[in-house]
């Protein structure tokens, strides 16, 4: 698993934006798996200002609440759409989220399982983490070779999310989501954290044995997981000199985004370009290419 710690939230979440801009300019007709709830909000401005060409990328979310029709506000059909699609140039066709009004939920979940083989399998799939490791809507105790089914959520993960409905009593109790095995068959792993309630799970994640009690977990088995984190976030990993020295001393070309006071910069030849950043202040970044890209 490699492990990068940025300053901020932003400078981590730049670094996940740059991979996902970088495949999709490798491979126009990439298909990636994406995740809800507040972690990615910022990674999706992000994207959304890169102007990137998504006509022929295909999409897979992890989960939907069962109940919920995909326009109701809470729903992550609303969700996706507010935050991301709505904005690209994606084509309807090519956006896969599970049918929270689904009548035969295990048929639902083996043709989803099908429809993500007949693209290709998952070149790259985003995650959040929960306060409890679960990825996905896989909860404490999931099985780690689960596939997509319906899912009993946890007191926990009903209170993480009462603010998208106005309190935990509006909460759905059932979910559709990926299972673990489904989410360990991506090509790539992109896990997203930030903040202080974060950091015991991704102690556990990153150094702590695998187990069903912290799903993430499961990511160190995984052959490709990268993990984007915020100072707080990493502030409970016993390595993380270590990860950051592994960063800073990667060979050029193997860089995402290097550390250099919170943003990053890698350059092609003798040039690099300048990025502004919202507020109008010059910001070093990455060329439009790296080496081998």
């Amino acid at each position: 698993m490699e492990i990068i710690i940025q300053t901020t939230p932003e400078a981590a979440t730049a670094v996940a934006a740059r991979t996902i801009a970088l495949l999709v300019r490798k491979k126009p007709d990439a298909v990636i798996g994406l995740a809800t709830g507040c972690t990615p909000l910022l990674l999706y401005r992000q994207l959304i200002e890169m102007k990137l060409d998504w006509r022929k990328v295909r999409t897979f979310n992890l989960d939907e609440y069962v109940g919920l029709a995909a326009d109701h506000p809470a729903s992550y059909h609303s969700f996706m759409a507010e935050h991301l699609f709505r904005h690209i140039n994606i084509a309807r066709k090519n956006i896969h989220i599970p049918d929270g009004l689904t009548r035969d939920v295990p048929a639902f979940c083996s043709r989803y399982e099908k429809q993500i083989k007949e693209a290709g399998g998952i070149d790259l799939q985003l995650l959040g983490i929960g306060t409890d490791g679960h990825i996905g809507f896989n909860e404490v105790t999931s099985s780690l070779a689960s596939r997509t089914r319906i899912k009993t959520l946890t007191s926990q993960t009903r209170l993480d999310n009462a603010g998208f409905f106005g309190g935990e009593e509006k909460v759905p109790h059932h979910v559709i989501t990926m299972g673990i095995g489904t989410i360990m068959e991506a090509r790539h792993c992109l896990m997203l954290a930030f903040g202080r309630k974060k950091a015991r799970a991704i102690a556990g994640a990153v150094e702590g044995a695998v187990t069903a009690m912290n799903p993430a977990s499961a990511l160190q088995m995984h052959p490709r997981t990268t993990a984007c984190l915020d100072e707080e976030a990493a502030s409970r990993l016993k390595m993380s000199d270590y990860y950051r020295w592994v960063y800073a001393n990667k060979p050029d070309w193997q860089k995402i985004q290097p550390p250099f006071n919170g943003v990053g910069i890698i350059s092609s030849g003798r040039r690099h370009k300048q990025l502004l950043s919202r507020n109008g202040t010059s910001l070093p970044a990455w060329t439009a290419r790296v080496p081998g890209s």
